[in-house]
């Protein structure tokens, strides 16, 4: 199949509305939509870390910044109402495993009410065309640790509240589309929603607690050696660009036929980039002149984690035409550039920049 490229025509001038824009895959994307020149309107509670990509790069700039939780309906009605988005990405969310055990009520309130109430807000509203769920590859059922990898009909599920959550957004998206945005009534509503779950991302400008490439950063930074939970769990590590693309591409294809893309869809690595964490570590410490040192944590008390992760994304590849571009050896290679870029006191704004420059020339 013919590499399928986003069209700058396309999004030039749309209206979009991306939640969790202050966050590492949101900040990546809003500079990714300001270059293809749409309206941005971001909405977002805080910004989630700090160091944070999203001041590094100065995300701000050019758009609109919205302070707000996915949580206050009323806010989001007034959001809608003046800002009237042709096309919206949701990726607001509480992100981490070990925070959800910490806060679960939180977790659930933000994960499955806030999508509630955007789904219900626009469901009140008649401008937006196009609703792109971003959820996670933790939403499906993981009891047998699927060896084949996830498709899209798979139950949902999630032994822990994070996975749960989402497992349960997913539900909430399911139930809309089919009470209220059903694909056989189209030419009534004509909103086409879909929601998206990706792999395990990875890239630049990633500080959010208790994941991978940060705790390498931050174990650089320190000068201290990092603790691994489960060196053996294997993941499907992707760019994050790569997953990016893949939303885009879809948002095109569910702007132009609606009513055939409005459904559940994965966006994960090649078969031969699962790969275990350890493997991850001795990559990426090999390629930054063992720079970082890292020991198993052998504490007991470690909250479940599932030991096999991956994603079937036959579908992504067959309609959408969509496959990865970076292969994980140089997805690792992509992101040692960019933390060594940061570690220069560069531009980082010019460095992700040329990133998805880079990226779009593949």
């Amino acid at each position: 199949m013919e590499k399928v490229a986003l069209k700058s025509e396309f999004w030039n001038g749309k209206k979009v509305l991306l939640t969790g824009h202050t966050g590492f895959k949101g900040s990546w994307l809003s500079l990714w939509l300001k270059k293809l020149g749409v309206e941005l309107i971001g909405y977002s509670k805080d910004i989630p870390s700090t160091p944070s990509l999203f001041e590094l790069a100065k995300i701000s700039e050019d758009m609109t910044s919205i302070s707000g939780d996915i949580k206050d309906i009323d806010n989001l009605k007034k959001i809608m109402i003046e800002h009237k988005p042709e096309i919206i990405i949701h990726m607001a969310a509480q992100s981490l495993v070990r925070k959800s055990y910490e806060n679960p009520i939180d977790t659930f309130e933000t994960n499955i009410l806030g999508t509630a109430n955007l789904l219900q807000v626009v469901k009140e509203n008649e401008d937006t065309r196009v609703f792109v769920n971003v959820t996670s590859d933790k939403c499906y059922a993981n009891t047998s640790n699927e060896i084949s990898g996830f498709s899209e009909d798979f139950p949902m599920g999630g032994y822990d509240p994070y996975s749960s959550s989402k497992g349960c957004a997913e539900l909430v998206t399911s139930a809309y589309r089919n009470s209220f945005f059903n694909p056989n009534e189209f030419e009534n509503h004509k909103l086409s929603l879909s929601s998206v779950r990706a792999g395990n991302v990875i890239g630049g400008g990633d500080w959010g607690k208790d994941r991978l490439i940060p705790d390498i950063i931050t174990g650089i930074s320190k000068k201290q050696s990092i603790e691994i939970r489960n060196p053996n769990s294997i993941r499907p590590w992707q760019f994050v660009l790569d997953a990016l693309n893949g939303y885009l591409v879809l948002a095109e294809k569910m702007w132009k036929n609606g009513k055939d893309f409005s459904e559940a869809w994965n966006f994960g690595p090649k078969e031969n980039d699962c790969k275990t964490v350890q493997w991850i570590l001795d990559n990426m410490s090999s390629k930054w002149s063992n720079l970082f040192s890292w020991e198993k944590n052998l504490r007991s008390n470690n909250p479940h984690e599932s030991k096999i992760l991956k994603l079937n994304c036959t579908k992504a590849h067959k309609r959408l035409g969509w496959n990865t571009k970076l292969t994980v050896d140089e997805t690792i290679q992509w992101t040692i550039d960019w933390y060594s870029e940061y570690f220069n006191d560069s531009d980082m704004k010019t460095v992700s920049e040329n990133q998805i420059e880079k990226f779009l020339s593949r």
